[in-house]
């Protein structure tokens, strides 16, 4: 039968467990991989239906001339970087999530308000999802199971109720009690209708569809690329006991995040590129903070 690793949150090594084979009932008829993903499926959340279709409407309004501008161009990519490159891949995951380096607390909670204007979803969900996926890799309690496809785990499990929401709030218990982290659990909606004010009195509609909207897409579908194409297609420089994949083009959306067979096989590392050609420019980031003193107890173990 297959090998099974759980690859505990925060912890360089994995702790494998290897099933028993067992006789089996000559009268058991084994359900269809279909009939076993239907009964998993958790209850759809509606609201969060009806906000993405709404978002990947929002961008067609780029295709109207009257709001297309260099300056646009610019606000959008100056905030990608801003919300994805620090904000979900230094913020949420690499520094919430993993622990894998620890900054002044002013730092922190900037990271923390990047990565929640990334529009991903608050960031105690987002930690709670991201350590059940390391906690649960490839099995039916993982949040986005790429075992259930590549639509599965790319968009259709943020539409579902988390497997076990008891699990997320007990693996998100260290960083609940903060109160910056419960302000932008709370508001992160508000906080990214006041981004949107605040782009449209700088530069109008042009700022607002391009700055908002289309950056909003673009920076959801590469960082859930991570868990769907980073599961499915790349190459593994690490034998671990799941589907994780490094892919060169999901690293370059994401700022290193596409690295991820390296980041399964050390998950509390800060660095994810490890090789001359992974690009990691938000590890380059944190190294530069580490020289000038600002980022400390910074992990690099690697295997």
């Amino acid at each position: 039968m297959k090998e099974t690793m759980t690859l505990l949150t925060q912890s360089d090594h994995p702790i494998r467990a290897t099933a028993q084979p067992s006789e089996p009932d000559a009268n058991y008829e084994a359900p269809s991989a279909l009939e076993n993903n239907l009964e998993e499926i958790q209850p759809t959340r509606w609201p969060v239906v009806i906000s993405t279709v709404l978002l990947h409407l929002a961008p067609l309004l780029a295709l109207n001339p009257a709001w297309f501008n260099w300056n646009a161009i610019g606000v959008a990519v100056f905030l990608y970087w801003i919300t994805i490159g620090l904000g979900i891949s230094m913020g949420f995951h690499r520094m919430a999530a993993h622990r894998s380096f620890t900054v002044p607390k002013p730092i922190e909670y900037f990271l923390v308000m990047c990565g929640t204007l990334a529009g991903q979803g608050s960031v105690l969900g987002w930690v709670g999802y991201h350590r059940m996926h390391h906690l649960y890799t490839d099995e039916s309690k993982d949040p986005h199971d790429s075992n259930r496809g590549f639509w599965w785990s790319h968009l259709s499990w943020f539409m579902h109720d988390v497997p076990d929401e008891a699990e997320r709030l007990r693996l998100t218990k260290d960083v609940a009690g903060d109160r910056f982290y419960q302000f932008c659990h709370k508001y992160h909606t508000l906080l990214q209708v006041a981004l949107g004010v605040v782009l449209y009195a700088w530069g109008g509609m042009p700022f607002v569809v391009w700055g908002v909207f289309v950056r909003l897409i673009v920076g959801f579908h590469s960082t859930f690329c991570v868990n769907s194409v980073c599961h499915m297609f790349g190459y593994r420089s690490h034998n671990t006991k799941d589907t994780s994949t490094n892919n060169w083009w999901v690293a370059l959306l994401t700022f290193g995040e596409g690295w991820h067979n390296n980041h399964h096989a050390v998950q509390s590392s800060a660095r994810f590129g490890w090789n001359w050609w992974e690009l990691d420019m938000v590890w380059m980031t944190i190294s530069l903070l580490e020289k000038l003193g600002l980022a400390t107890k910074v992990k690099t173990k690697r295997i």
